[in-house]
């Protein structure tokens, strides 16, 4: 099933939260009107308390009630609560992105003129590692951070592995060349 779709029984169970949930709380909220109720009427002269253990059930049974029932509306207030927050997120990123707008172009450009300059304190040239993305200077050999050879420019068209300029076959798959 794609996940893009909501189970089939999805609606049943919902709509079996939405009926279940309210009734068990109200179920446990009847109980515990009935132990308060008992409760409050034997205050006075502390005689027994024979339904007072109403509470005590009551009060499970409001809270699975209220949790039965959150599940079964969770995606219409997930819903709702996207549709507040969806303008206000927008509006924040808008508001960041234009007030930031500046500094990012200062940046860039500093970064651009460093890289112009010669990058780290003076004006030695580097290349990149075919392999690995790594910065290494122009007349090393090899790769500082994965030893790839820096002098193999031809990429295989078959795994794209990079070989000596006169290879005739390809170091890693063995694909002819030309």
């Amino acid at each position: 099933m794609p996940m893009n779709q909501i189970d089939p029984g999805h609606n049943a169970v919902r709509n079996t939260l939405r009926i279940v949930g309210p009734v068990i709380a109200l179920i446990g909220l009847v109980f515990m009107i009935v132990g308060l109720a008992n409760f409050s009427l034997s205050l006075g002269g502390f005689g027994p308390l024979p339904l007072f253990w109403c509470v005590f059930v009551g009060i499970p049974l409001l809270f699975v009630g209220f949790v039965l029932s959150s599940y079964g509306y969770m995606g219409k207030v997930m819903r709702y609560t996207a549709e507040e927050m969806a303008p206000a997120g927008k509006d924040t990123f808008n508001y960041l992105a234009e007030g930031t707008r500046e500094g990012i172009k200062t940046v860039a450009g500093a970064i651009g003129q460093g890289l112009r300059e010669g990058g780290l304190g003076g004006a030695q040239t580097m290349v990149r590692c075919h392999k690995c993305n790594a910065l290494a200077p122009a007349e090393a050999k090899f790769c500082g951070q994965c030893g790839q050879s820096l002098g193999k420019t031809i990429p295989c068209l078959n795994c794209r592995e990079l070989n000596d300029p006169d290879a005739r076959f390809c170091d890693n798959c063995g694909h002819a060349f030309g």
